[in-house]
């Protein structure tokens, strides 16, 4: 006997996802996940703070628009992804959608920050993602472990630039025209 269809999960599927929960669609599957603990929303939070130079063309020649987890519809079947937080260079997303609650546009950067319960679907699923969308690079953050692993897109694989730990003092492309010190990233 034939196994059983399964299931696509559709955006319809994210719209009906508990209110107190974050929903993507990886590879036609609902992932739902709660919010995150302290530590995770403190480093989003701070590498925010941190990146807030590029915005403005104050550290490059390049100006930056950097949101926290906005909603990415990425493929023709699309995977709804909720990355930590996203930039774009400013010619590639000019002004922001005034009314549409997520955004087709691919990312020039992702930063995925790892807590315990997505580290693997970050790593492995969302990555894959990244890499057919040709996200130029990716960021993965453990701020359990204190480490910041920086990858650039090498158009068929991710190529593991630079890892950093602890308080090292860092330039990490693509915001690599100012160094940063890590350990803000970890500072509560």
């Amino acid at each position: 006997m034939p196994a059983p269809a399964v299931r696509r999960a559709t955006y319809q599927d994210v719209l009906d996802a508990p209110p107190n929960m974050i929903a993507e669609v990886i590879f036609w599957t609902l992932h739902l996940q709660s919010c995150p603990a302290i530590p995770h929303a403190n480093a989003c939070s701070n590498l925010g703070g941190l990146l807030y130079p590029f915005r403005f063309g104050e550290a490059g020649p390049l100006r930056w628009t950097i949101l926290d987890k906005p909603e990415l519809h990425l493929g023709a079947e699309p995977d709804i992804l909720v990355p930590d937080l996203v930039g774009w260079h400013r010619g590639r997303l000019d002004a922001l959608p005034a009314d549409a609650p997520w955004t087709v546009i691919v990312p020039d950067w992702v930063c995925e920050v790892l807590p315990p319960s997505t580290h693997a679907t970050d790593r492995v699923e969302k990555m894959a993602i990244y890499l057919r969308e040709q996200v130029s690079h990716v960021w993965l953050v453990d701020p359990l472990t204190q480490v910041l692993e920086v990858y650039r897109n090498n158009g068929s694989n991710w190529a593991h630039t630079a890892s950093y730990r602890g308080d090292a003092a860092v330039r990490a492309e693509p915001f690599d025209s100012v160094e940063s010190e890590l350990r803000w990233l970890w500072e509560r």
